[in-house]
């Protein structure tokens, strides 16, 4: 498997993130902090961030990092590698209790995604995929390959829990085939897509390239659609990593809606 040294480690990554997580979680042994954007940062964010951080800088010295809770070193611009870090996607969702957050941890070169991988603490779910490879959902010595549907009739959407868009909910209620909407957080719905329980997640809202890249590679090698909403590729490693134009994932191009 291409990339196999640097999947095995972002694996074994998530996973201790994501067991430092649920250790705070389950203690509620946490404080939250207000960041300058006003979104919640809490110990287990600052904790997992640290176990990641730290491993990948040993593990790959020459790759850059771009990391939710670290500072930002521009001189990843220059680097044709980038590791993008969201430590705990879901903080509102942690922080509400509803254990609906993941551990995201990708990899790109020259600005596309290679390497994804999404880990969610509370069920021990290990979603993971290479460019080229498949995506693969791996709980405990059990692994299987993931493929989205082929449905165009009696979809299912998902939209976000915490950040509701009321542009969002007048755009799925004017598609016929949409038969249900289910609210759900972070990056979890991407991951949904990808096991063939879900056909349609849009997002018109503030998401950053931590919070999309571990998705759009586990979407796509799955055999899904991730593309920004204006029908382009996202582009990542960016001076600036907030993603201005939004995105929407589908297991199939006729389930494209009309903005």
């Amino acid at each position: 498997m291409r990339y196999y040294k640097e999947l095995e480690v972002a694996k074994e990554l998530a996973v201790e993130a994501g067991k430092a997580v649920l250790e705070i979680y389950s203690k509620s042994a946490y404080t939250v902090e207000r960041k300058e954007d006003d979104s919640p940062v809490t110990t287990a964010d600052h904790a997992a961030n640290a176990i990641i951080v730290a491993g990948l800088g040993a593990a790959f010295p020459d790759m850059a990092i771009l990391a939710e809770e670290s500072v930002d070193d521009k001189s990843r611009l220059r680097r044709d590698y980038c590791w993008l870090v969201d430590p705990l996607d879901g903080t509102k969702e942690f922080i509400k209790g509803n254990d609906e957050f993941s551990v995201n941890i990708a990899l790109v070169f020259k600005g596309r995604p290679v390497l994804g991988v999404i880990y969610l603490p509370t069920t021990r779910e290990l979603f993971y995929a290479v460019a080229e490879e498949g995506t693969y959902l791996e709980v405990g010595d059990e692994i299987k390959k993931l493929r989205v549907t082929n449905r165009t009739q009696e979809l299912v959407a998902l939209r976000s829990r915490s950040r509701v868009s009321p542009g969002l909910i007048e755009l799925y209620a004017g598609h016929e085939r949409i038969q249900r909407v289910v609210e759900m957080g972070s990056s979890i719905k991407g991951c949904v897509i990808a096991r063939g329980e879900a056909e349609i997640y849009y997002s018109l809202g503030k998401t950053m390239e931590w919070d999309t890249a571990a998705m759009e590679v586990i979407v796509t090698e799955a055999g899904g659609i991730f593309m920004q909403l204006d029908d382009t590729p996202m582009r990542y490693n960016r001076k600036n990593p907030l993603n201005q134009k939004g995105f929407y994932v589908l297991n199939n191009i006729e389930n494209k809606l009309k903005l």
